[in-house]
């Protein structure tokens, strides 16, 4: 795996949302393994990314961490139709870096100073944070503890390193850490925000580029899909 573009079509530039930067860090090594192919990898938030393919950023695959963005790329001709395909299920969770018991009631504790989300209009872990709050009646008692990171990755980095006491993240995130510094954490309830469907699609610069397509091949094959298992997501 390497970080810089190329040219050729033995290998494809994948754009992925930051939730899922440890399970594609697997895949890829796994791709690679029984391939010909090597692919570049680019990581932000899913809003940030989808804006860059639209001002032409060269990237050939989109992993989202939402439906609608792929979607709309098929829509305004900038990805292959029909290439959409869910490739997981993302679980939220809410996380300390201490050892103090996590719930949502705990959010409004005075001790509780900053809460770190992903910045809802660009990442769909954000937007689901939001969902949590508002259907909790939480959201106007932490308004101004809120933290926003640019992604999920962003607010992972607030609680990992103090800058947050507490913070809504991937589950994902959680289990790429050793189990002694996990602590404590709690899994979302799902009817308290929409599903995370992550969508992947095939984009105009991946058109007949052989690594981009049989790496959406491999996504949807056993092995990835357990890979995808094992880093704390649902199957689609």
């Amino acid at each position: 795996m390497s970080c810089a573009p190329r040219a050729d079509n033995r290998s494809a530039t994948i754009a992925v949302a930051a939730n899922f930067k440890p399970a594609i860090e697997d895949l890829i090594v796994a791709f690679e393994d029984e391939t010909e192919f090597e692919l570049d990898l680019v990581i932000g938030s899913t809003g940030k990314l989808y804006a860059q393919i639209v001002y032409g950023a060269p990237y050939d695959v989109f992993l989202a961490a939402d439906q609608w963005r792929p979607q709309r790329l098929i829509a305004d001709g900038d990805a292959e139709a029909d290439s959409q395909i869910t490739y997981a299920i993302g679980r939220l969770v809410l996380w300390s870096h201490d050892h103090a018991p996590v719930n949502i009631e705990r959010l409004s504790d005075p001790d509780i100073q900053h809460i770190a989300i992903a910045n809802p209009d660009l990442a769909p872990y954000g937007t689901a944070a939001r969902q949590v709050l508002r259907r909790t009646e939480t959201l106007d008692a932490v308004q101004d503890k809120l933290v926003l990171g640019e992604s999920v990755g962003q607010a992972f980095a607030f609680v990992s390193t103090a800058n947050a006491q507490i913070g809504f993240v991937s589950e994902a995130q959680v289990l790429s850490l050793p189990a002694p510094e996990r602590n404590n954490f709690i899994r979302i309830e799902a009817d308290l925000h929409d599903p995370i469907a992550q969508d992947a699609v095939l984009l105009k610069a991946g058109q007949d580029n052989p690594a981009a397509e049989q790496f959406l091949v491999f996504l949807q094959s056993a092995k990835a899909q357990d890979i995808i298992a094992q880093h704390g997501y649902d199957l689609p």
